[in-house]
């Protein structure tokens, strides 16, 4: 039963990603163009970003937490022409070594993560110290009425968007985990619920402490 529950839910993650690829493609594509190197993508989801991946990639690696999800992942990949492995794991837990990529990728992902401030621990202990942190999620908006309504509708809108959280404050927990923003971008996403429309994209790298020890 769970492998048919799986199945389902991959189905339509695949189909709700192929009806917002159209509107979203630009935005991944510039995105990934930053990557190169040793890459990972947590929550890989079902591989859209696949194609998006520039030839200074060398190995790309996909994580996702559900078989089925990840299986759909390769084949999309294949289809693109991109060797990579794939492992199936939760962003809280990756089984990498320290600083061992030199960018890891998330698109929509830490919504939906059970705990948003491990799944960011995970990504700085396997990121080199040279390396990016690539991300595109949809936030807690910044106005007040549409927060409230973010908050009113989390409990519900978890339930039938599988695990998504809308109304989480995610940039201030990638600052809190210990990243430096390189860059970062306001927008929205694109032919979507209110609640889930506001975006940030950005790169990210550690802060590993070299501007205090400058300062001294």
């Amino acid at each position: 039963m769970r492998c048919v529950s799986g199945c389902v839910s991959a189905a339509v993650a695949d189909f709700l990603s192929g009806l917002a690829d159209k509107e979203f493609a630009p935005r991944r594509a510039e995105l990934l163009r930053h990557a190169h190197g040793r890459v990972l993508e947590i929550g890989a989801g079902t591989g859209f970003n696949a194609r998006h991946y520039p030839s200074a990639v060398d190995e790309l690696v996909l994580t996702e937490p559900g078989g089925a999800l990840l299986a759909r992942a390769q084949h999309r990949a294949a289809a693109a022409g991109r060797h990579v492995e794939a492992i199936e794991a939760p962003a809280e837990a990756l089984p990498f070594e320290d600083r061992s990529f030199d960018a890891v990728v998330s698109t929509l992902v830490l919504c939906s993560v059970r705990n948003q401030d491990a799944a960011l621990a995970e990504v700085r202990r396997v990121l080199r110290t040279d390396g990016s942190f690539l991300f595109i999620e949809h936030v807690r908006a910044d106005e007040p009425r549409r927060a409230r309504w973010q908050d009113r509708l989390e409990r519900p809108w978890s339930v039938v968007a599988m695990g998504c959280h809308p109304n989480r404050p995610t940039l201030e927990r990638i600052e809190a985990a210990g990243f430096v923003l390189d860059e970062l971008r306001h927008g929205e996403l694109p032919k979507s619920l209110p609640i889930i429309r506001p975006l940030i994209t950005g790169r990210a790298h550690v802060d590993d402490g070299s501007a205090e020890r400058d300062e001294c």
